[in-house]
């Protein structure tokens, strides 16, 4: 898969760093005019990161009111008349007169906007990480507009790179640093008459964005010991149509003689056909330990950013070779889609889990209960998973009951740090360990297979000791 858009469509804030237009996430060149913009539009405040808080704004006052000009303007004014009166000296009153004189200037000849409309135009909803997002605003009023000023509130997950603004249009450009549906946030634009001694805000909201993981790759494919029925590329032990030779047989009419075995009939002195392995479709459904979200305190990984981009790694290798996937996501809900095939349905797959970070949404702290149509009987099941929720045994305890075959791939999380000297932390890090090992040992013993999936290495490394086995399921 490319970092192309998918079919379909085009596809209080908290202390981060500031990053630059390049994407990089470098510090802004203060010389950059669009840093500047970007600086001015966000108030001062940093770019939203995984921690900013995701509630609106309060809501901008109505109508029209004082601009920043046309206040200076009468404070310095009414300072000048104070001391004119404190003083009592008459030639005081040039300090009032001078603003005043500047502000009388500045009134508006024309009328001042009383029909505000907005539209918003994003040109992909729908885009994979590191890509960019442009949202457009346009601004249609009756009346005369000095200039526009806008202010932008950033959801979580994406970062503003630049903010042009122009007559009665707006640009901004984003980029999308993590999977997940994201708010991108609102913009309240103050609109000044031609004077610019009052103003007006008009809020706009951006809308969601849905940002897709960048599969891991992968390419295995490994099968359970029993297949359904249906044609696909996987060669089963039965005789049937397929291309994997595994045999000969004896020529019965109606048979194609373009499939004779030339070697084997002269040898047997009868003739002799090639037999083949039928082919068939693997049911398996990916599940997704969405709990929790572990981050390694080496590495700053997040634990459920891998398990999305490995497991969706594995599902595009599923498909391409025609085999029906289904997904379930275990957390507070549980979220799940019946196996299918095809390349656009691993746009259905993501979107599907995609609600797991819907800014950072809430995931609450109730039983796992597995729907009997998410596990199809004889499907294969991969459970992606730090093993760091005890809950998830739960559920691994049920897939086991139903007799589907399954593979455990554990996500590493990293070991908690813990400070020198600390007998205590230590000897709570040792417990810590244990009990992961005790969780690893006890799924060994009862059959299930268990890898460990390494950040940044292809996910053919995990599987490839698979192919050198069948994978059973247990019993009912």
């Amino acid at each position: 898969m490319t970092g192309t858009a998918p079919p379909g469509g085009p596809p209080a804030p908290g202390p981060t760093r500031t990053t630059g237009p390049t994407g990089t996430g470098a510090r802004m060149d203060p010389s950059d005019r669009r840093a500047r913009a970007v600086e001015r539009a966000l108030g001062g405040r940093a770019q939203a990161g995984e921690g900013a808080a995701t509630h609106a704004p309060p809501e901008p006052p109505r109508g029209w009111r004082v601009g920043e000009r046309a206040l200076g303007w009468s404070t310095v004014a009414v300072v000048g008349l104070a001391a004119a009166l404190v003083s009592g000296h008459a030639w005081v009153l040039a300090l009032a007169a001078i603003p005043l004189t500047l502000l009388a200037l500045s009134l508006p000849l024309g009328p001042r906007p009383g029909r505000v409309e907005t539209t918003v135009r994003v040109d992909a909803r729908r885009c994979f990480e590191g890509e960019q997002v442009v949202a457009r605003i346009a601004v249609a009023h009756d009346g005369t507009v000095g200039r526009l000023d806008p202010g932008v509130m950033l959801g979580p997950g994406v970062r503003l790179d630049a903010l042009a603004v122009g007559g009665a249009h707006l640009e901004l450009r984003f980029t999308a640093e993590r999977w997940g549906r994201w708010t991108l946030g609102t913009v309240d634009v103050d609109l000044y008459d031609a004077g610019g001694v009052a103003r007006r805000t008009v809020r706009v909201d951006l809308g969601e964005v849905a940002v897709f993981p960048l599969p891991a790759a992968a390419g295995l494919t490994p099968i359970p010991v029993r297949l359904p029925t249906r044609l696909g590329e996987h060669a089963s032990p039965q005789r049937g149509e397929g291309i994997e030779v595994i045999g000969v047989h004896p020529y019965v009419r109606g048979e194609r003689q373009r499939r004779i075995n030339w070697p084997a009939t002269t040898r047997r002195g009868s003739l002799q056909l090639h037999q083949f392995a039928a082919e068939r479709a693997a049911d398996t459904v990916v599940m997704l330990d969405v709990l929790g979200d572990i981050r390694d305190p080496v590495t700053g990984l997040s634990s459920l950013d891998e398990t999305f981009r490995a497991a969706a790694g594995l599902v595009r290798a599923y498909l391409r070779t025609h085999d029906r996937v289904g997904v379930v996501a275990v957390g507070g809900t549980t979220r799940w889609l019946q196996p299918g095939s095809g390349d656009a349905y691993f746009y259905r797959i993501v979107e599907s889990v995609l609600e797991v970070r819907k800014d950072f949404a809430h995931r609450g702290a109730g039983p796992i209960r597995l729907a009997p149509r998410a596990l199809p009987e004889g499907a294969l099941v991969y459970v992606f998973t730090p093993l760091t929720d005890q809950r998830i045994l739960d559920a691994l305890h049920q897939i086991r009951a139903g007799a589907n075959p399954m593979v455990v791939v554990e996500i590493p999380s990293g070991d908690p740090q813990v400070e020198p000297g600390d007998d205590h932390a230590a000897m709570a890090l040792r417990l810590w360990r244990a009990n992961r090992q005790a969780i690893r040992f006890a799924l060994i013993e009862r059959g299930i297979a268990l890898i460990a999936h390494q950040p940044g290495q292809t996910l053919d490394l995990a599987l490839a000791p698979l192919l050198r086995t069948r994978i059973h399921g247990g019993s009912r």
